[in-house]
C-alpha cells in the first residue's frame, strides 16, 4: 500500500474515532444476546475513495456494536464485492447498483450465476458519469464522440460498460463507431492535457481528481440530456439524472446534467436479521459524524436510501429499521 494511501484511511479512522470519542462502551439493543458475528468488508483499490468510505464504516460498527468485529480490505472492486457476497467469502460489501442488478438476475458479467439471496442495505451516494473533451474535438453531446479518439477505461470495467450503454442508445455501434483508448482515468487525464485523445469517460464523485486536471486544461463536460437518459432507463432500471453544479470544475460556468448511479450497500440473506438491523440502525444514527469523515457520505438520509436502488429488495434487518423510521410501510 502506498504512503498516501495509509495516510488517508488513517485520518479517516481517526476522525471518526474523535467523533465518537464520547462513547465509552459500545451501543446495541441485542447487547449480551448475540453471538459474535465478524463481517469482512471488501471496497476497491486502496488508493480509491471507496477504501475510505468502508474503513469509515467498519470503524464505526466495529466500535458502537459489541457483538460484530468489522473490518474493510482492499478489492478489485464491484464484481468483486459481489462475487465474494455470493460466495460467502465476505459478508457486506459496496457497488454501483447496476452491478448488483445484474448479480442478482444473473446477467452480464454474472450470466448463468445469480445471487437471488443479495438483500440491500442501503443506497448511499451516486457516482455521476463525468464525460470529458477537449476544445479542439466538437464534442458537445453524447453523439458527437463517433470517430474520436476517445478514452473508456480498462476493459471489461464497469465504466466501459458505461460507455457501451450511452453509445449505443444514442444510436452508435461500439466500439467501431469510436477509436477506443483502454486507459485509466490518470493516464486519460494526461492525454487529455496534452490534446493526444478527443474525450475521456470518468466515473467518480465529483470533483474527480482527473476531471479537474483535463478542465485546467480547458477541457469541458459534455451534458447528457433528457432523451439519452430516458432511452438508458427503458432497459436499464437503475440510471437517475445528476447536476454537476456550476464552478465544480476550472472553467464550468454552468450546471452540466449527466446520468448517475447509485452506490449500494448490500449483504445477503445469510447474515441475520438482527444483525442487519443494527448495522443499518448504527449507521444512520451516526450518519452526521460518518459525513465529517468520509466526504463522500456526507448529507446522506435514511429517506434516500430506498430510492433508485433498481428495484433490489432490502434485507429484513434493514426493513425492519426503515419501517420504525416510519419510510417505507
Amino acid at each position: 500500500m502506498k504512503k498516501t494511501t495509509k495516510v488517508f484511511a488513517a485520518i479517516a479512522g481517526t476522525i471518526l474515532a474523535l467523533s465518537l470519542a464520547s462513547c465509552n462502551e459500545k451501543k446495541t439493543a441485542a447487547a449480551g444476546s448475540h453471538e459474535k458475528v465478524t463481517i469482512k468488508f471488501p471496497t476497491a483499490g486502496a488508493s480509491g475513495a471507496l477504501y475510505a468510505v468502508g474503513a469509515a464504516i467498519t470503524n464505526l460498527w466495529d466500535t458502537q456494536i459489541d457483538f460484530v468485529s468489522a473490518s474493510s480490505q482492499a478489492s478489485n472492486g464491484g464484481i468483486d464485492n459481489l462475487n465474494q457476497i455470493a460466495d460467502g467469502e465476505s459478508q457486506v460489501s459496496i457497488a454501483i447498483s447496476s452491478n448488483c442488478w445484474q448479480s442478482f438476475n444473473g446477467t452480464d458479467s454474472f450470466k448463468g450465476n445469480a445471487n437471488k439471496d443479495l438483500r440491500v442495505i442501503a443506497g448511499l451516494y451516486f457516482n455521476p458519469n463525468q464525460v470529458v473533451a477537449t476544445k479542439k474535438s466538437g464534442i458537445e453531446q453524447i453523439a458527437d464522440v463517433r470517430g474520436k479518439h476517445f478514452a473508456v477505461a480498462a476493459a471489461g470495467s464497469s465504466v466501459e460498460g458505461e460507455c457501451k450503454n450511452h453509445f449505443t442508445a444514442v444510436g452508435m455501434n461500439y466500439p467501431s463507431d469510436i477509436q477506443a483508448e483502454y486507459i485509466a482515468f490518470g493516464d486519460a487525464a494526461d492525454m487529455l492535457q496534452n490534446g493526444t485523445i478527443d474525450g475521456a469517460w470518468i466515473m467518480s464523485g465529483a470533483p474527480a481528481a482527473a476531471v479537474s486536471q483535463a478542465c485546467s486544461a480547458g477541457c469541458h463536460l459534455v451534458n447528457i440530456g433528457d432523451d439519452v437518459i430516458a432511452s438508458l432507463k427503458k432497459d436499464y432500471p437503475w440510471y437517475a439524472k445528476f447536476t454537476i453544479p456550476a464552478q465544480t470544475y476550472p472553467g464550468q460556468d454552468s450546471d452540466v446534467q449527466t446520468s448517475a448511479i447509485k452506490m449500494v450497500m448490500f449483504t445477503s440473506t445469510s447474515l441475520d436479521e438482527e444483525t442487519v438491523y443494527q448495522l443499518t440502525k448504527t449507521l444512520w444514527e451516526h450518519i452526521a459524524e460518518l459525513g465529517e469523515a468520509q466526504k463522500n457520505l456526507k448529507g446522506l438520509t435514511p429517506e434516500a436510501a430506498v430510492v433508485d436502488i433498481a428495484g433490489l429488495p432490502l434485507h429484513d434487518g434493514a426493513a425492519k429499521y426503515y419501517k420504525e423510521a416510519g419510510i417505507i410501510k
